[in-house]
């Protein structure tokens, strides 16, 4: 009995799921066939309708989603964009610019980025260079060329010093280690050190001058890092009886002492241990100092020079010039000159006293400081000469040591008895002097020109070299210089040439100096003089040139003065010129 209910059971289920196929294989057929056909979400969505479907780009996301769209976004920028942005600007790239190009969600969006990024700092926008790129990439190239070690050169500690303070004025490099004869600040002694290099610096503003950075290879494979202690060269630092200074040689001191006085270096005791200690925490300021920005004296100033409107400002007039001092370095004088009449002055005993501050900023196209210079400048004049002395003329000259290329000069000043303010900026190129091309420094017109003291030579305001050369500042409009139509007043020219070839056989230089000034307006020689070297005496294959007239011999007027330097050895010529006005 229970066998045959359960088989008409069976038979019953079977039958009716064949029904059930053939019922919708019927429906399948008759549907036709470009008919999409439904599902419960589409059948959800057309009774709800389209007004109350959730909008994906509101869907909240949730921690997972979060996760995945961030690996995307990794995955997209690990092409050359994650270069650009870790790699090519990492070091200039400001904060804000960071987290903006991070937000961008195409390519489209990047590369425009990336165009307006340099236009920003192009210092020249209406030419087609970009200096300020050009030179970044350049500094890069030759980090990642000369200081490559397992990872890129500008990763480096070498690569990023360069990168900061440009080439140093010196390099100590000892690129096998090997023998070392201590100098007496590190004990004195004979030992065997790892590769290191010493960078020196004659001057970096706020940091001071003599600045040294030392590198070490401590693994022997081209890695110099930048250290502290100067022992970390010393390769028998931890062998014992081995390197002695000159007091463990004399067994004035043990070679265990390096590591009992928990000082930051382990140089043994030497005749200047003593000082050495004691110019520790200096040695620790310099090494925090060489990762931070010059402090200023002058904030006010500071801050105006990063500000573009100022209210009432005042007006003042900047020159600079270019004098080669070595191959790698150029002085470059700066100039600021202030009318009285722009100057407020205050009655202290019978002297009327104005007072002025100023603050310099020389930067690189990178916008790392490469100095800064601030000084208060007084001008006194008596009481009863003010009004008479109203149109005259007080400067300010500064000489700052530069390596060729091109820098951001800023300069702001303030009126302290008026509470007045200005700013000045400009994009000068430091010029580089090839030893195998004629070149000039700059032409300046000056209204004081004089030899100094012995005693005074290379030193003070306006003394370049032998003699005291007073630039004639012109206005900031880009009028030329003004000198008055003044018996006692008198026209100086000055200039250097050189790199003059010299003769094998003579040993001296052969060469022509062409002098011409030209009334502008009429177009009509005023002076014109011709000298040659074989007239100067003893000279080299640099010249100074020196050369004065008075201006009550000048019809009031514009005046263009040009001399022309031809060198009959190297078959060179070189002809600057200025321009200056007499009224």
């Amino acid at each position: 009995m229970f066998r045959v209910a359960s088989f008409q059971t069976f038979l019953r289920v079977l039958i009716i799921g064949s029904l059930s196929v053939l019922a919708s294989n019927a429906v399948a057929q008759d549907q036709p066939k470009d008919q999409p056909q439904s599902n419960p979400d589409q059948k959800t969505a057309e009774k709800t309708g389209p007004q109350d479907a959730v909008d994906p780009l509101k869907r909240p996301t949730d921690d997972k989603q979060r996760k995945k769209n961030a690996k995307a976004l990794k995955q997209e920028l690990s092409k050359p964009y994650k270069k650009w942005l870790d790699e090519d600007v990492s070091y200039i790239i400001t904060d804000e610019e960071r987290a903006a190009f991070r937000q961008l969600s195409n390519d489209e969006e990047r590369d425009n980025f990336i165009e307006a990024f340099w236009q920003r700092r192009d210092p020249t926008p209406d030419t087609e260079e970009n200096e300020y790129k050009e030179e970044h990439y350049q500094r890069i190239a030759y980090a990642n060329e000369h200081f490559a070690a397992g990872v890129p050169g500008w990763k480096t500690d070498r690569g990023r010093i360069y990168i900061v303070f440009g080439k140093p004025d010196e390099i100590e490099s000892h690129p096998a280690g090997g023998s070392y004869e201590r100098p007496m600040d590190e004990g004195g002694g004979q030992t065997s050190t790892f590769p290191f290099e010493d960078w020196r610096y004659r001057y970096i503003d706020g940091i001071g001058q003599e600045v040294i950075v030392e590198f070490v290879d401590t693994c022997m494979c081209g890695e110099y890092h930048m250290t502290m202690d100067r022992s970390e060269k010393d390769a028998l630092l931890m062998t014992p009886n081995a390197g002695l200074t000159m007091w463990e040689q004399t067994g004035m001191a043990n070679k265990s002492q390096r590591f009992a006085g928990g000082g930051m270096e382990r140089l043994g005791l030497g005749p200047q241990s003593t000082m050495q200690q004691a110019k520790q925490f200096d040695r620790l300021e310099q090494f925090a100092k060489l990762q931070q920005a010059p402090k200023i004296k002058f904030t006010d100033l500071a801050e105006e020079v990063n500000s573009k409107v100022i209210l009432n400002p005042m007006p003042f007039d900047v020159r600079s010039d270019f004098v080669k001092v070595t191959s790698d370095t150029v002085l470059v004088p700066v100039t600021i000159q202030m009318k009285n009449r722009d100057i407020t002055f205050l009655n202290k005993e019978g002297v009327q006293r104005g007072t002025v501050n100023i603050y310099g900023k020389l930067s690189t196209l990178t916008n790392k400081i490469v100095q800064t210079f601030e000084d208060t400048v007084q001008v006194d004049v008596p009481a009863e000469l003010l009004p008479r002395t109203a149109e005259n003329a007080s400067v300010y000259w500064k000489a700052l040591p530069l390596r060729p290329g091109r820098y951001k000069l800023y300069v702001a000043v303030k009126d302290v008895n008026g509470d007045r303010k200005g700013i000045w900026s400009r994009s000068i190129l430091v010029p580089e002097y090839l030893e195998d091309k004629l070149a000039t420094s700059s032409l300046i017109v000056a209204d004081q020109m004089e030899p100094v003291p012995t005693k005074a030579i290379g030193s003070g305001s306006f003394v370049i070299g032998t003699t005291k050369v007073r630039p004639r500042v012109g206005p900031a409009d880009g009028k030329p210089a003004v000198f008055k139509r003044d018996k006692d007043q008198s026209l100086n020219f000055w200039m250097q040439v050189y790199n003059l070839g010299v003769d094998e056989k003579t040993h001296k230089p052969s060469a022509t100096f062409e002098y011409d000034i030209t009334n502008i307006a009429t177009n009509k020689a005023i002076v014109q003089k011709l000298e040659s070297t074989d007239t100067m005496g003893n000279i080299g294959d640099q010249v100074t040139l020196q050369k004065s007239i008075k201006a009550a011999n000048l019809q009031p007027g514009i005046y263009k003065i040009q001399i022309k330097v031809s060198d009959n050895i190297s078959k060179q010529t070189v002809d600057p010129s200025a321009v200056f006005a007499v009224e």
